[in-house]
């Protein structure tokens, strides 16, 4: 057996954690609660949605169930309106992973949003950076004049990389990269690289695949099963609330495209086709990002 002595003596003394990871409607969370109650663990959810406050059905938050068969972190804890970055991400789970390390558990990641991973697992270093507030109201002003697809391609010129890694409907992160682009002089993909450190803990990593055919109609039939759960109900409760249509929150894929057809814009069969097609493109770029991971273990 080889071993690699590089990596032998980059992951001694680093915290091991164990991480499931995967594309959405894959069984992620029943693998890694098994995961955690066979060798002592606690979940850190790892999905950038199910952080927010009163989105279950849309987000398929893990059942109460679920939760009381093992300890969860990282959900239920954003008010949908307000903004969350990755950063935060990082800070609040690094966090959770010392105090659940701190009483001899094992810390068990598990979720599909890899940027998110990513970053937390690679020790990604994120600095207080420059904003531009005028800047970025201009870059919004311009995406309702003209339409996001327009705003995307300005980073397409500015920043091919972060471009193609980025949908040109998640604006919030689209002006972010052109902000940085302007405060910095740098690409956000030249400053992610200098952000990079040493890795911050041992993982342990389980990716969770299917054949494309059998994981679209588990897809599918979510969407299915979220609409007779009451997803439309959840949306329009969030609007009730004062939810903005426009928040990071209500772009998740299943929440916008309601949004559409509370507000008159397609009917509901449009609308729950569109949530099976985008989620299912959403999967396939989940599948994409995690691939060019080394590390994992495919199941």
């Amino acid at each position: 057996m080889c071993i690699n002595m590089k990596e032998l003596i980059n992951n001694q003394n680093k915290p091991h954690i164990v991480c499931v990871v995967g594309p959405t409607a894959s069984g992620k969370t029943a693998y890694a609660i098994e995961l955690a109650r066979s060798r002592g663990g606690e979940i850190v959810s790892c999905d950038s949605m199910q952080i927010y406050k009163y989105m279950n059905i849309g987000t398929a938050k893990p059942t109460a169930e679920e939760r009381a068969a093992v300890p969860h972190h990282m959900i239920d804890f954003v008010d949908p309106n307000t903004d969350y970055s990755v950063a935060d991400f990082v800070s609040d789970a690094g966090r959770c992973i010392s105090d659940i390390l701190s009483r001899g558990k094992l810390p068990v990641l598990c979720g599909g949003t890899g940027l998110y991973a990513d970053s937390l697992i690679n020790g990604i270093e994120f600095s207080e950076q420059k904003r531009d507030d005028e800047y970025r109201e201009t870059l919004y002003r311009l995406a309702e004049e003209k339409g996001c697809e327009y705003i995307h391609g300005l980073l397409e010129k500015a920043d091919p990389i972060e471009a193609e890694k980025v949908h040109a409907n998640n604006l919030k992160r689209v002006i972010r990269a052109l902000e940085i682009c302007k405060t910095t002089g740098m690409t956000k993909t030249e400053a992610d690289k200098l952000a990079v450190r040493e890795p911050a803990y041992d993982a342990e990593m389980y990716g969770l695949s299917l054949p494309r055919d059998v994981l679209y109609d588990r897809i599918n039939r979510r969407v299915d099963l979220m609409i007779d759960d009451g997803l439309e109900n959840e949306v329009r409760q969030l609007i009730d609330m004062g939810i903005r249509r426009n928040s990071t929150a209500m772009q998740a894929i299943g929440y916008k495209e309601m949004v559409r057809y509370i507000d008159g814009e397609c009917d509901l069969n449009t609308a729950v086709e569109d949530i099976k097609r985008e989620s299912r493109r959403y999967a396939k770029r989940q599948l994409t990002w995690f691939k060019r991971n080394k590390n994992i273990k495919w199941i």
